[in-house]
């Protein structure tokens, strides 16, 4: 049976960037910190829009904001928002540019308290929430427990973070496995 024949979540379609996105980074857990960094900004950038939005811009993303190092995103000036504002490669809204640097200074001292990772997964007791889904539809959009990171990361001073949001990161980061029960690409 090739990759093409497996059977996959079915939100995923046929489209060769979903695919590759589904197969390779979506449920698999993520406990490195810069990483769960840039995941939780570009789930922020994604408020409004499709994801595949942001997936084809995530390379514009990651140039334009150094790579999501979070010491340097938080040094941002005036100047360096507007020059943001102008890149293409990225989604030019004021509020959610700024969020990033907000984000990144949250980040920190989160990171210098507990770890980044730490502190994440501490609301998952430190192992992927398994969930068992006939069809990707009975996943639910956001949790009680997305909605109490979700309150606890504003509380933080964390923008863009709504327990949709959150939610959608918990299953991106492996937080919790929402791959479809019959998903070759389940574990």
């Amino acid at each position: 049976m090739t990759q093409n024949q497996l059977h996959r979540c079915g939100w995923c379609g046929n489209d060769d960037l979903y695919i590759h996105y589904h197969d390779t980074v979506w449920g698999k857990p993520v406990k490195n910190d810069r990483e769960l960094f840039a995941k939780l900004i570009l789930d922020g950038a994604q408020a409004g829009l499709s994801w595949i939005t942001i997936l084809k811009k995530q390379n514009n993303y990651y140039q334009a904001f150094d790579q999501f190092n979070a010491e340097k995103i938080a040094q941002y000036n005036e100047k360096k928002v507007q020059e943001l504002m102008q890149n293409k490669g990225i989604v030019r809204n004021e509020l959610k540019i700024r969020s990033v640097i907000t984000n990144a200074q949250a980040y920190l001292a989160i990171q210098e308290q507990q770890g980044f990772s730490n502190y994440l997964w501490s609301y998952v007791n430190g192992e992927p929430i398994i969930n068992e889904w006939q069809h990707y539809s009975e996943a639910p959009a956001k949790t009680e427990l997305s909605e109490k990171l979700s309150k606890d990361l504003k509380k933080k001073g964390f923008k863009f973070v709504g327990p949709t949001i959150v939610y959608a990161f918990m299953q991106a980061v492996g937080m919790v496995n929402d791959h479809e029960l019959n998903c070759a690409f389940r574990f």
